[in-house]
């Protein structure tokens, strides 16, 4: 693992560090929205690219595997997949050859990871047609197969306003995480991404707010929403029924003069 990759997976290389503590915070968030039943599939996408939604779904995926639940991560982002990347592994063969090649399966191209009780399903080639390959029933055949044998999974995809793909995936899962990018998320285009996912009838469960400043006053206020009164440092989880609340508060603070950059 190169060192690119062990500062991106922090909460399995850093374990006791305060980022690491708030994707733990994360998925405690989930576990009790999802108290009386427990979510099987979850989208992790982002309003544009760059907010870092791979790198958010692989630590979410190891604090997952750390507290015991059998968790698989699928690279559904057809255009950039970053899977791969992230756990150091080959793309020769992966999601898309299950869908197009029935005499594949989910054994032969799901890796393990370096973190017990997580592997990996990479994207594999990159078709011409990612949205059209995503939309068709074999999509959703070989994940309902796949929940079979994990108790979790973790998809990525490309940016909600970028494509069709992210809108797709989202109306067959059982929850949706929408990161966003301290100071270059355009707040029209975040309420862009609520509004396609609403009409996908997407079950938005809330935002992580990643790229938020490591100390000062506005640090503070993305990170504390209701996470008790102690100050932490990374990113921010900020997770409500919708994106109502968030958009507000950030609405608010960017109209008493907290600028783009």
């Amino acid at each position: 693992m190169d060192e690119r990759n062990e500062l991106r997976l922090v909460t399995h290389y850093n374990p006791k560090s305060p980022v690491a503590e708030a994707y733990r915070i994360l998925r405690t968030n989930l576990n009790f929205a999802g108290l009386d039943r427990p979510f099987k599939t979850l989208l992790i996408t982002s309003v544009g690219p760059s907010d870092g939604k791979s790198t958010t779904l692989g630590n979410l995926g190891i604090a997952m595997a750390q507290a015991g639940v059998a968790t698989l991560i699928i690279d559904c982002d057809l255009r950039k997949p970053m899977q791969h990347k992230i756990f150091n592994q080959h793309n020769l063969k992966g999601f898309t050859n299950l869908l197009v090649d029935r005499s594949v399966t989910g054994e032969e191209l799901i890796r393990d990871t370096e973190i017990p009780r997580l592997k990996l399903l990479t994207s594999g080639p990159i078709p011409p047609n990612p949205s059209e390959l995503l939309a068709s029933k074999r999509t959703f055949q070989v994940i309902e197969e796949l929940q079979e044998k994990f108790q979790l999974i973790l998809i990525d995809s490309p940016p909600v306003v970028a494509v069709a793909d992210a809108a797709i995936l989202a109306a067959k899962v059982d929850g949706v995480i929408v990161v966003i990018r301290s100071h270059v998320t355009r707040l029209d285009l975040a309420t862009q991404a609520k509004s396609l996912l609403d009409k996908a009838n997407a079950n938005i469960l809330g935002v992580v707010l990643n790229g938020v400043p490591m100390s000062g006053d506005d640090y503070y206020y993305y990170y504390y929403y209701g996470h008790g009164n102690t100050k932490k440092k990374g990113v921010l989880a900020m997770l409500e029924r919708s994106l109502g609340s968030p958009f507000q508060r950030w609405r608010q603070k960017r109209a008493s003069g907290f600028d783009e950059d």
